[in-house]
């Protein structure tokens, strides 16, 4: 988080990071505050099958994920899940179907700079097994997966192998 160290304010080289959520210029008392940012991931699932994607950009570029992303200014996280969804995936869900599970905290590193999220977990059932045309540029593939035979190693991000450590203890 040191890459950032002119003040956008005064122009100076004085910027200096807390080691958590801010920055502070001394100069001219400017603070930039690195708040936590809402997104949510979407755990599509079809009998004992949940449908994952494998990221094909970095971070985890490679590594299995849930579709979802980061909430809009003015989008409610349900929203999020609809709009990501389509974008992700082209389908086209019904947000009264979503189910809210829990929230976990994540840092999601990108360029050099880390970003304190929040993620809500949802899951949405289908009744039947579904093949999409993938966004080919956040997405290599797509595949169902038996729950009893999903490897946490293979998972993205901290925050969702947590997730599925318990999800997986409690499936049913």
């Amino acid at each position: 988080m040191k890459i950032l160290k002119f003040c956008p304010n005064c122009g100076n080289q004085t910027l200096n990071w807390n080691g958590e959520k801010k920055w502070s210029c001394p100069e001219c008392s400017f603070t930039l505050y690195n708040n936590v940012a809402g997104a949510v991931a979407v755990v599509i699932r079809c009998g004992d099958e949940i449908y994952l994607t494998r990221r094909n950009q970095e971070p985890k570029k490679g590594k299995l994920d849930l579709a979802g992303g980061f909430v809009d200014p003015k989008e409610s996280a349900e929203n999020t899940c609809k709009r990501e969804l389509l974008e992700e995936l082209q389908l086209e869900i019904d947000i009264k179907n979503l189910r809210y599970l829990t929230s976990l905290p994540n840092v999601y590193q990108y360029k050099e700079i880390d970003y304190n999220t929040i993620d809500l977990f949802y899951e949405y059932r289908v009744p039947e097994k579904f093949e999409v045309n993938i966004a080919l540029s956040e997405i290599s593939e797509t595949q169902w997966i038996k729950a009893s035979e999903i490897n946490l190693e293979d998972i993205a991000f901290d925050s969702q192998k947590k997730f599925f450590e318990q999800y997986l203890k409690d499936f049913n």
